[in-house]
């Protein structure tokens, strides 16, 4: 969006250039978040590390649902960073001066290739090669040959499922606020603006439920998930 005014800008206008600011900034923010929230842990958490406390404890509840607490709070430390990440991310384009760094697909088809990566990894290494592959073929062993290049077109899509459904969203807020910013840029915009913030926190959310989906896919096989 070369038309989108942002601070870094102001240096270069190169789409590389403000891509990687914001996702550095991005990333900043979380560890300094997570920095703050283990400075100084206390058995009664206070602050920063009963906010993210808080937000663990809602990321391993809906990861519970999904594959079990077993396997939740193995997976926790992965799907919660993620979720974090893509939060920040999201958040830092509702402020002006700044655009998401998830508006951008390079940073969303990133995250979706190392979702697709682990989890068919932890598929391999829970169940094993043969078990993991034969568990694309289906049920029934004469559909096998239908079956599993149907299973591989699916698993690659999911790919192209979550860079372009985050992408599509998160660009797609940024462009209807610079629109409202342009047409009444004074009251007008604070709906948008608690209305985007929404769609932010929603979006990480979509997000790190489908990471749990697929990684209880692909691990809990003899559960037929």
């Amino acid at each position: 969006m070369g038309e989108l005014f942002t601070f870094f800008g102001l240096y270069s206008e190169d789409h590389a250039f403000i891509f990687l600011t914001h996702m550095l900034l991005a990333a900043g923010i979380v560890i300094i978040l997570a920095r703050m929230a283990t400075a100084n842990l206390r058995l009664v958490p206070v602050g920063t590390q009963n906010v993210l406390e808080a937000y663990l404890n809602g990321v391993l509840a809906m990861g519970t649902d999904v594959m079990g607490k077993t396997e939740a709070r193995r997976y926790l430390p992965l799907v919660a960073t993620i979720g974090l990440f893509v939060g920040v991310a999201n958040v830092i384009g509702i402020i002006p001066g700044f655009e998401a760094p998830s508006a951008f697909l390079d940073f969303t088809l990133a995250l979706a290739l190392v979702v697709f990566t682990y989890y068919n990894f932890e598929g391999i290494r829970r169940n094993g090669l043969i078990t993991y592959f034969k568990h694309f073929m289906g049920p029934v062993w004469w559909l096998a040959w239908l079956m599993f290049p149907i299973e591989i077109v699916s698993h690659i899509s999911r790919v192209i499922s979550l860079s372009f459904r985050l992408f599509g969203n998160v660009k797609g807020d940024d462009m209807f606020l610079m629109v409202i910013l342009m047409l009444a840029p004074w009251l007008l915009p604070m709906i948008p603006f608690a209305l985007l913030t929404f769609m932010a926190f929603l979006q990480a959310f979509i997000f790190m439920m489908l990471t749990y989906v697929y990684l209880g896919g692909a691990v809990l096989l003899s559960d037929d998930h």
